[in-house]
């Protein structure tokens, strides 16, 4: 892009020979025609069409940057399709942008279609982005002019916001305490329809001179209304009609905000203008079209440029009649499709009703409040939850804008435009989830897009919770919805590569190098993997061993385990070879085995707690890394065990009768990976080896619980954490039920601090699914916690009720309706439920049912495995 600037313009430094005056009855030749106009306003818009139809200017000039004039011809491209923005960056910190967004109702976008279906010059010329650009300082307390946000236009920040907003002193002026009303009852609903003419020239012009008079009387009374930067704008604008009238001679139209017509008119010097552009810092740019949103012309912050119902402004300027039925009748299109009861006859009355209020109102036309109201009264019955909808949809509205092919592009966005659409990923502004199966070809890639995308910093999806309630490792679902802002995300992505996959693999490279912490690197792996990244694996994986081997920290080696084991699984489903990070992974776990007993001791109520969370972690990492081994001691399972049992990542608790936590149980039954369709024969995978293969993770499941049995058994070791080692052990069969009841004892015990024996039953039962179910399934343990709690003295209960209400508030309602029972009823009498008689206890049976229970196992066996029971499980 070349840096213009006012010292380049060729023209001679002479006073303006002849005022430009604002647009009236006089012959529309003999001066400038100054159209100002309120940025996105349909009324402005139409009054633009209509002027410049009557004048038929020689050029047209349009308040924007300068660096888009190479641009303008392809606004009348067929694939340009409003609402866009054009796009400044500068080239050394494309971080450092501003967008200039025109919809179909803004009267710049009709002024240029205007010009180019004509054949006219059209140009921009406001400040070149140049200069704005270099005004920008990140931190700096001055801020370019806001491009995005007009100066006839209040932003919303308090901090930037004028001392004085035009539109509301015109307002409050004429008796109106809403500026948005007065300014559609004076232009928008007074301006002739889209296909009116205007009797005469005179006709036409007459709205830009009342505003151009009004416009001035502000200028005369608050100067530059707090926008000291547009003085130097509108230097840069007076120097460049200049240009144009010794080009085109006085035969010009300039359209820019109504603010700056008084400066625009006023008589100065080239030399005075000349003055304010001195010392401007500049920036190199590059300027290109992108799409945009309804929503961000809606937003009044950031990108946005501060409207809030262009859904309602782009209806009213494509209506050329009967603008108030025509919005009905989308209405209640929309609630219809929504499945409301919709008739014609509510179209009918809610028309009706608008017009009355509008008239009541004393206003020309029913607005857009006069609609809203009509239709929460007739439509929606009064309530506001379907105007939220309507709001959403049709006030505000989700276009998406569309550029053409043509249109300059960083290589990244062209490789990245490419893969949308072989994929059939199209962007769209609205919101929408897709679930992705990773065994077709076409889904893997897009999972592998959108992961090579967040790891540039390109969100465009997150992972969402899948609608299928199918958790398994094959499925993945993704929420996308398309930002205006990404363009810029990707133009900074760009210094990385060409292409998507090219430029994720050298960010990847570059933050392995960079990664200071363990847990960075192993992150890093998992999106690797997740990405497809291959080629930057060695890199990453180097990275990690050179990490782990220096670092000593358990806490660091507990916080990257997990990461590195959820690694694994995408072998099978990615076609990812993942036999490094097995090495790694096991290295990692054997040394947090050595080093977990000594960290637990001596730490505080936040640490310990910190430490239980990464126990957990280790508990759930070791479970996936040694899924499909055996202790040595344990008996040998049936392969029909091991077919019908679910897998750790697909299976949730079940019920009161399987109570678990967060960490994966590490029998034999929890094989790790995706479930196999229901009459799949079994793939062998890792998991499979013969006991003589040694793998190296072997052994790793005996040493991780004797590491738990040593944390359960230590009076140093924290409440918490000895309370949760139990229940880990007691989840994978580790302990028996005796063994657990009496280790509770033991930390329930009269001697054991208050404050201790709470954070020992909040390890116990606390942050995790199922403690309260085991509570209710095994009344010895709630016995224990009982007896325990009323034996608390009185001086010492308050100090233990935060951490006991902490964790039973944790509970489902049901669970604490429950054991509330439970309690109340006392401890149950010896040989209940086994005596065959009926105690009568409230919400309790006599006893278990065993047949009922029996026909239960049949249905557990079609949901877990897909299979009936075997013949042998009922002996």
């Amino acid at each position: 892009m070349s840096d213009r600037t006012a010292c380049e313009a060729p023209v001679a430094e002479t006073p303006v020979a002849e005022t430009p005056v604002p647009a009236t009855a006089a012959p529309v030749l003999d001066a400038p025609l100054l159209l100002g106009v309120r940025h996105h306003g349909p009324g402005s818009a139409r009054a633009v069409r209509a002027a410049l139809d009557a004048a038929r200017p020689a050029a047209v000039l349009i308040e924007g940057p300068p660096e888009g004039d190479a641009l303008l011809p392809l606004a009348a491209d067929p694939q340009m399709r409003p609402p866009v923005a054009l796009l400044a960056h500068a080239v050394d910190d494309p971080g450092r942008a501003a967008f200039w967004p025109l919809a179909e109702f803004s009267p710049e976008w009709v002024a240029i279609r205007w010009a180019l279906a004509h054949g006219v010059p059209v140009r921009f010329i406001d400040l070149p982005a140049t200069h704005s650009l270099a005004l920008k300082e990140p931190h700096g307390e001055e801020a370019a002019p806001a491009p995005e946000a007009p100066a006839d236009e209040a932003p919303a920040d308090p901090a930037l916001t004028p001392a004085v907003d035009p539109i509301r002193v015109l307002a409050e002026t004429a008796g109106y305490d809403d500026p948005e009303r007065w300014w559609e009852d004076v232009v928008e609903h007074r301006s002739p329809g889209a296909d009116a003419t205007p009797r005469t020239a005179a006709d036409a012009l007459a709205p830009f001179a009342a505003l151009a008079e009004a416009m001035t009387a502000l200028r005369e009374a608050y100067g530059d209304g707090g926008h000291p930067r547009d003085a130097v704008r509108e230097a840069y604008m007076r120097i460049q009609l200049r240009t144009a009238r010794k080009e085109f001679g006085d035969g010009v139209a300039v359209v820019c905000g109504a603010w700056h017509v008084p400066a625009l008119a006023t008589r100065t010097t080239l030399a005075a203008d000349r003055s304010l552009l001195k010392g401007l810092p500049k920036v190199k740019t590059e300027m290109t079209w992108v799409p945009w949103t309804h929503r961000r012309l809606a937003r009044h912050s950031g990108y946005g440029a501060g409207i809030d119902s262009p859904g309602w402004y782009g209806h009213l300027f494509a209506s050329a009649d009967r603008p108030i039925e025509r919005w009905m009748t989308k209405v209640a299109g929309l609630l219809r499709a929504e499945d409301r009861s919709v008739s014609t006859a509510h179209v009918i009355e809610a028309v009706r009703l608008a017009e009355t209020l509008a008239a009541m109102r004393g206003r020309p036309l029913a607005g857009l409040g006069e609609t809203t109201d009509a239709v929460r009264a007739v439509m929606c019955e009064g309530s506001d939850v379907p105007l939220a909808l309507i709001q959403d949809r049709l006030v505000v509205g989700e276009t998406l804008g569309e550029v053409p092919d043509s249109a300059p592009a960083v290589p990244l966005q062209r490789d990245l435009t490419r893969t949308q659409r072989t994929l059939r990923l199209k962007p769209e502004a609205l919101e929408r989830q897709i679930d992705l199966d990773l065994r077709k070809e076409t889904d893997a890639a897009r999972s592998r897009l959108l992961y090579r995308l967040r790891l540039l910093g390109i969100g465009w999806g997150e992972p969402a919770e899948g609608r299928s309630r199918n958790t398994g490792t094959f499925r993945e679902s993704w929420r996308l919805r398309w930002e205006p802002e990404l363009h810029v995300r990707v133009a900074e992505a760009g210094v990385w590569g060409t292409t998507v996959e090219s430029a994720a693999t050298a960010k990847a490279e570059s933050q392995a190098l960079a990664a200071t912490a363990l847990s960075e690197v192993t992150a890093l792996a998992e999106q690797c993997l997740l990405a497809g990244l291959a080629d930057a694996l060695p890199v990453v994986m180097k990275a990690l061993a050179d990490r782990a081997a220096l670092d000593a920290d358990v806490g660091h080696l507990a916080d990257a385990l997990p990461a590195l084991a959820r690694s694994l699984r995408y072998g099978d489903v990615r076609a990812t070879d993942t036999a490094a990070l097995s090495e790694v992974a096991a290295g990692l776990a054997e040394r947090i085995c050595v080093g977990l007993p000594p960290a637990c001791t001596g730490l505080d109520a936040d640490g310990a707690e910190a430490l239980r969370r990464q126990v957990d972690g280790v508990h759930s990492a070791i479970g996936l890394l040694t899924a499909g081994t055996r202790p040595a001691e344990a008996d040998t399972a049936t392969s029909s065990e091991a077919a019908t049992a679910p897998t750790e990542a697909e299976a949730a608790p079940m019920g009161p009768a399987a109570p678990m936590g967060p960490a994966a149980p590490m029998g034999p039954a929890a094989p790790v990976g995706p479930a196999a369709p229901a009459g799949a024969e079994a793939t062998p995978t890792k998991a499979d080896a013969t006991p003589a293969e040694a793998t190296p993770t072997t052994g790793l499941r005996d040493r991780w619980s004797a590491v738990l049995r040593k944390l359960a058994g230590r009076d140093t070791v924290a409440g918490i954490i000895r309370g949760r080692a139990t229940r880990l052990l007691l989840d994978d069969g580790g302990l028996t039920e005796d063994e657990a009841a009496r280790l509770m004892g033991l930390a329930l015990s009269p001697g054991t601090p208050p404050t201790d024996a709470a954070a020992w039953i909040e390890g116990f039962v606390g942050g995790a699914s199922g403690g309260g179910m085991l509570l209710v399934h095994d009344e010895r343990l709630l016995a224990l916690v009982d007896t325990w709690l009323t034996g608390v003295p009185a001086d010492t209960f308050t100090d233990v009720l935060p951490l006991l209400r902490r964790t039973f508030s944790a509970f489902e309602p049901g669970v604490r309706r429950t054991l509330g029972e439970l309690a109340r009823r006392g401890p149950a009498p010896e040989h209940a439920g086994s005596d065959g008689a009926d105690h009568g206890y409230p919400g309790f049976g006599p006893g278990l049912d065993t047949d009922r229970a029996d026909a239960v196992e049949p249905v557990l066996h079609l949901l877990l495995a897909g299979a009936p029971a075997p013949a042998e499980a009922g002996a």
